[in-house]
């Protein structure tokens, strides 16, 4: 069968179909999929037949995996997969695109439902591109200019006086090895070309702004990511598998399921080092992600 992409929104997010991702691919497949991703952004694959050999299997066509995370512990026995489950806290819903806090987040992610609740429980995923793209022109010039620093070290909005003893041992784990780097935010997609805006929840500073200003800044350019034209809604049935550029999206898991029992595993491609504008790369100034990733050419 030939592969067919289904536009879902203008934005971002198709529907692929006509390809069994359980076996190995050809290379015209993986390149109409790899070309699907830079057009749309996010991908997904309904009905698909996979255990978590086979999601890494699927994973290494587009490139060399991580490990399942710097700090937080994978899936038993599986040490490439992450549990993204309801039962290990609700860390996720908050915009973010994965581990930017380190020098090369991955290029590309793999989201596979094995637990859907009977309601909510949705993953919305945005187009940084498309946000960009919708900067006034003066908001434009200013963002191409600047560089944030990124941090998994920072409260998340919760002071710790108020997390119960679990959600302390939890921060004390994602925090256990400390990060900061700093990138563009406004960041070139290497195989496309497009600029999108870099930042999301672990950008925390704007280098050479106070943390007030930071934020005021990092808020303006962040409603334009979060606009609804610009978001995919997925809502999860089981044995799919989403696939998102890293680069150039942002995600949030919605906590609207009272609880219920929600349990996905990830699995991420290496990334290169973030470029901006002018060609400077990103540079690291606290923590070590060599455990956790190569760097990808």
């Amino acid at each position: 069968m030939s592969i067919e992409i289904r536009k879902v929104t203008a934005n971002i997010g198709a529907q692929v179909l006509g390809v069994d991702i359980s076996k190995p691919l050809d290379e015209e497949s993986v390149t109409a999929i790899r070309e699907a991703l830079n057009v749309h952004k996010a991908l997904v694959f309904d009905d698909v037949d996979l255990d978590d050999e086979g999601q890494q299997a699927f994973v290494r066509h587009f490139g060399e995996t991580t490990t399942a995370h710097p700090t937080v512990s994978s899936v038993d026995g599986v040490p490439n997969v992450l549990p993204v489950d309801s039962e290990r806290g609700r860390a996720a819903n908050h915009w973010h695109t994965d581990v930017t806090f380190v020098l090369n987040p991955p290029q590309a992610s793999t989201l596979r439902s094995l637990t859907v609740p009977a309601y909510g429980g949705e993953t919305l995923i945005a187009s940084s591109a498309a946000a960009y793209r919708d900067l006034p022109e003066p908001l434009r010039k200013l963002a191409d200019t600047l560089w944030a620093e990124h941090t998994n070290d920072y409260d998340y909005a919760v002071p710790e006086e108020e997390l119960d003893e679990r959600q302390a041992a939890q921060r004390a784990q994602f925090t256990s090895i400390k990060y900061r780097t700093v990138h563009p935010v406004v960041r070139v997609h290497p195989l496309t070309g497009e600029r999108g805006l870099f930042i999301g929840g672990f950008a925390q500073r704007i280098v050479g702004l106070s943390p007030a200003e930071s934020r005021r800044i990092l808020d303006l350019l962040q409603a334009y990511v979060t606009r609804p034209e610009n978001i995919l809604r997925h809502r999860w049935s089981e044995n799919q598998l989403v696939l998102f550029d890293n680069r150039i999206t942002q995600h949030y898991a919605v906590d609207n399921y009272d609880g219920r029992p929600r349990r996905l595993h990830r699995v991420t491609v290496a990334g290169d080092v973030p470029v901006g504008i002018e060609g400077k790369e990103s540079y690291s100034i606290e923590g070590d992600a060599s455990h956790y990733t190569p760097v990808a050419a």
